[in-house]
């Protein structure tokens, strides 16, 4: 548990805390005793600690939120197989976090991988959400025909077909004490690293953690599109992105139903490390206009 002195000069609470969902049980971050339920998607290679900046603003403001460190993170929600990994299986733990919090409807945030669950989620769950806050990835199929498509977008994600093969992607990323994770993290503080690194260590986390690249990639036949999204929507995007560039940006809103906004930054990828202060304006004005 730690205590934040916010903006306003109220004490906020982070929690850390656990919640069983079926045979699985996740480590989670919580801020906020009541309000409208906000849940928090990280990506590759962090963990809920990531939101913790934006975990304290939300629970200065009214809301309940909610961070867990997402499958193959959690120590006790990290299945061999990379089977177990799938945006189907994973939506359910997304949907069951919620249930177990007492939230039918919620609003969902997510950044990188955690954004491409997330818009599964409210492709295929579209009453569960209230709104939906991506950061960084624009909609998974726009974002899946830029990489089958697009040379520039297919250059971009080659990292992905690497991350896919088990065993070489995990000695890459840890040999010389994890210095290849260590390079992703050149916008994260030496606190972020310390905490990264004490989940990658441990037994099976990083394979459960490239588990979200072998068992559900947006590249290949096998992902079904998930079609038109009418769930409020903003995405927040860095024009400095190495990883995701403008084609699957500019071919999202033709697929967007409902009321959508594009917040184009002049950052990169790390959003919340490169423009904290706007990207949790904006993701609290897209709260406040689409309550639960």
């Amino acid at each position: 548990m730690m205590q934040i002195k916010s903006a306003k000069d109220r004490i906020v609470t982070i929690k850390e805390s656990q919640i069983e969902i079926g045979s699985h049980t996740f480590d989670v971050r919580m801020s906020g005793d009541e309000g409208e339920l906000v849940v928090l998607l990280h990506g590759f290679p962090e963990t809920s600690h990531m939101w913790i900046p934006l975990l304290e603003h939300l629970g200065a403001n009214g809301y309940r939120a909610i961070a867990p460190d997402l499958r193959g993170y959690s120590r006790g929600a990290r299945p061999e197989g990379a089977e177990n990994y799938s945006y189907p299986v994973m939506a359910d733990d997304v949907l069951g976090i919620a249930e177990a919090l007492g939230s039918d409807r919620f609003h969902l945030v997510g950044h990188d991988h955690g954004a491409g669950l997330g818009w599964f989620v409210v492709g295929n769950h579209a009453n569960r959400i209230a709104s939906w806050s991506a950061l960084s990835v624009p909609h998974i199929d726009a974002f899946g025909n830029a990489i089958a498509n697009n040379p520039e977008q297919s250059e971009r994600s080659q990292y992905i077909l690497f991350f896919q093969q088990e065993g070489a992607a995990e000695k890459m990323l840890s040999d010389n004490d994890y210095a290849g994770l260590k390079a992703v993290w050149n916008q994260s503080s030496p606190e972020q690293i310390e905490e990264y690194l004490r989940v990658f260590q441990q037994p099976g986390a990083l394979t459960g953690a490239l588990n979200w690249y072998r068992g559900m990639t947006v590249v290949g036949e096998e992902r079904q599109p998930i079609g038109e999204v009418a769930v409020p929507t903003i995405l927040i995007w860095g024009n400095q992105d190495q990883a995701i560039g403008r084609p699957g940006v500019d071919a999202t809103p033709p697929l967007m139903t409902g009321p959508y906004r594009l917040i184009e930054l002049d950052v990169g990828h790390w959003l919340i490390q490169e423009a904290q202060p706007k990207v949790l304006s904006e993701i609290s004005e897209h709260l406040k206009a689409f309550p639960v």
